[in-house]
């Protein structure tokens, strides 16, 4: 059987076959027992399926004897700075992120804020077999609303890392999802002038045509309403797609670079290393080194980035895709800090969104899907032929070559530097990994 928990807890379509109310009841119960939590805050973005798969999981942490707090809509950073603050002993965040309304997911946060280790959801997985147990009667903990309170102080928190961003115009696509509300909120708080889109908080359209995965409607938003630049969460809000002030769309590897330098502008402590996955752009490595900033790379996904941090007390990291973890300020990724520093940045330095991402000359960059055997990714002729093309670039450019973890798939990247030569060495490469 494969398992449960992806890269990002646990993902699929709602009532589908896997991510049922039965189901969101027994993880609920088994993370219970595992992590020993007797308080849970839960929160929810704007789908539909999310009311019924919060009641299910508030019963199996009640059963247990946790005591459950209802968040209501709220991003996913919220969620793991309430578990953060000690409010609370967990949290759970019922989401599917960016994917289409069909779907939702449950993400849960450990002691201290942080995302579950691979052991831990492993743990949590083998408790499902576990029948009955829990707590009976007057023993039953109950499910309330939570405090407005904690929401508020999650906002101001994120107002103290920044000064005042007047004179600021900004558009904010909130992808009808978890930001809705909150995003254009605390940018308003913090001075800015805002021009909110997809922001209705209708989860019968969450993500679709909008936020961090569309950003074509907020290009053009930016640019008829003359806005400094334009900002877009995805659909719980824990990453952010930034469109500068003529409409083009960072990269996120462009926005961990400039934010990497403006830590160690202001001499942060840890400003010397950054951590990114194998997937950023060998652009973003070459504009560190000459900087001075250290990369340190690790797995694609959020939470590997997070493990290398805290194994080396770094303090900036995060992915292409948008997700930036700030340790001086949060435990995980959180598209509306990530926000609020740049445009901090922005307001600060004097320097327009466009200036400051120029310091990260990204190469291009081809990712082409092969339909092979997995195992095809470490054959002895694909190796060999990684290396001669390696050898070829000579440093100007890289090869990556990554098994998916669910299909019959090779993943081919290739960075060059032109687009010509990473076309040309990626077919090469796909024609080889094929067979």
């Amino acid at each position: 059987m494969a398992r449960l928990f992806g890269t990002d807890g646990i993902r699929g379509l709602a009532n589908g076959d896997v991510l049922t109310p039965e189901l969101a009841l027994a993880v609920a119960r088994s993370a219970a027992r595992v992590l020993g939590g007797k308080s849970v805050a839960i929160g929810r973005d704007t789908r539909p399926s999310g009311a019924m798969l919060q009641a299910a999981a508030a019963a199996g942490f009640t059963a247990e004897g946790a005591e459950v707090q209802l968040l209501g809509v709220v991003p996913t950073p919220t969620v793991a700075h309430v578990v953060a603050s000690g409010a609370v002993d967990l949290g759970l965040v019922i989401s599917a992120s960016h994917n289409p309304v069909q779907d939702n997911g449950l993400k849960f946060f450990g002691p201290g804020g942080h995302k579950l280790t691979d052991a831990e959801e492993d743990a949590i997985e083998a408790g499902l077999e576990v029948r009955g147990g829990g707590v009976t009667g007057a023993e039953v903990a109950r499910v309330r609303d939570a405090d407005g309170d904690l929401v508020e102080g999650y906002l101001r928190a994120l107002l103290a890392t920044a000064g005042s961003l007047e004179g600021l115009t900004v558009v904010v696509d909130g992808a009808q999802g978890a930001a809705s509300r909150l995003a254009p909120e605390l940018y308003r708080r913090a001075g800015a002038t805002v021009v909110a889109i997809h922001a209705d908080a209708d989860g019968d359209h969450i993500n679709e045509g909008c936020g961090a995965t569309h950003p074509e409607s907020l290009a053009a938003a930016v640019i008829e309403h003359g806005a400094d630049l334009g900002i877009a969460h995805d659909g719980d809000a824990d990453r952010c797609i930034v469109v500068d002030a003529g409409g083009q769309v960072l990269n996120g590897d462009q926005v961990l670079g400039l934010l990497a330098l403006a830590r160690q502008e202001t001499g942060q402590p840890g400003s010397d290393v950054l951590v990114a996955t194998v997937m950023s752009n060998l652009g973003l490595v070459q504009a560190m080194t000459a900087a001075g900033i250290a990369v340190v790379r690790t797995a694609v996904g959020d939470r590997y980035v997070l493990e290398a941090m805290l194994a080396g007390d770094h303090r900036l990291g995060g992915e292409q895709s948008g997700h930036v973890v700030m340790l001086d300020h949060a435990t995980t990724g959180d598209g509306l800090l990530t926000a609020l520093q740049l445009m901090d940045r922005v307001v600060r330095s004097g320097r327009s969104v466009a200036e400051l991402a120029s310091v990260v000359t990204l190469l291009p960059q081809v990712l082409l899907n092969v339909r092979a055997d997995r195992s095809r990714a470490v054959a002895a002729d694909v190796l060999a032929a990684v290396a001669g093309e390696e050898a070829a670039l000579a440093g100007s450019g890289r090869v990556l070559l990554r098994p998916s973890g669910t299909e019959p798939l090779v993943r081919v990247m290739v960075e060059a530097p032109s687009q010509q030569v990473a076309d040309e060495v990626a077919q090469r490469l796909a024609a080889v990994v094929a067979g």
